[in-house]
């Protein structure tokens, strides 16, 4: 398969994947750009191929990122099993599900969703600055768990918008800064990766050449965009944030308004 695309192509979708790593290490939304960047270069790829290839060549930057944070941030290990773990399981859920279920009726629900959570950051503008955990253990523990779940399912069924989810939830639900919402929701979305790739793994649906090639830029790019974060703090994750949500909510507009 590899051979059968062109050269213009794999060097377009080298430089996106580049580019998805750099903004998705920061806030996520990577798949908002590396994710039609295949659909454009793969025209003729059924889309549960271009997903599988999409999240194969995601998780290395991912986990790169992942590891980046872990090494200055180091947020309660406890709350970050409690959430990974149930998105792991729900994303193979839901990536079992991706080629079954009509996704274009989830686009309307997403993109009000999406609205809602720009507004609300948007509204808030000290959201996020400082750390103050909410709820006891026991408590805070059982929201990460559900949530983690519920993202994970949607992850693997359908995609845009996770990281937006995943940081909304871990900022305004459970008190986190944006600087250690953004490492716990690199673990969270390494698993929710992992387990849509063993799914599509196992249905074969993975182009895996080109998914490594993509995957050693994802990589470079979320090297740079990691260190920026860090060094931005949660003031840079949080203007970043808002930018990549906005731009989700453009592109799932025009997809649900171009499927009517």
């Amino acid at each position: 398969m590899l051979f059968e695309i062109t050269l213009t192509t794999i060097l377009f979708l080298i430089f996106a994947s580049f580019f998805a790593g750099f903004i998705d290490s920061i806030a996520g939304g990577g798949g908002l750009i590396q994710l039609p960047a295949l659909l454009i270069g793969l025209p003729k790829s059924e889309t549960v191929t271009v997903l599988g290839t999409n999240k194969f060549a995601s998780v290395f930057g991912t986990t790169t990122a992942a590891a980046l944070y872990r090494r200055q941030i180091k947020p309660d290990p406890k709350a970050l099993i409690a959430m990974a773990i149930p998105a792991f399981i729900g994303s193979m859920a839901g990536a079992l599900l991706a080629s079954k279920l009509p996704t274009d009726a989830m686009r309307p629900i997403v993109l009000v969703l999406l609205i809602a959570v720009a507004i609300y950051t948007w509204r808030k503008p000290d959201l996020g600055k400082v750390e103050i955990l909410r709820h006891a253990p026991k408590k805070h523990n059982q929201i990460a768990m559900a949530a983690g779940l519920i993202i994970g399912f949607y992850d693997g069924i359908f995609g845009p918008g996770t990281g937006s989810f995943l940081m909304l939830i871990l900022v305004a639900s459970l008190g986190y800064a944006f600087i250690s919402a953004s490492a716990i929701a690199k673990v969270v979305n390494v698993s929710t990766n992992i387990g849509a790739i063993i799914v599509f793994g196992l249905h074969g649906v993975i182009l895996w050449k080109l998914g490594a090639l993509m995957a050693l830029s994802n990589v470079s790019g979320a090297i740079a965009g990691s260190r920026l974060a860090i060094k931005g703090g949660s003031t840079l994750v949080r203007k970043v944030f808002l930018l990549v949500t906005m731009a989700l909510i453009i592109k799932v507009g025009i997809d649900t308004f171009a499927s009517m």
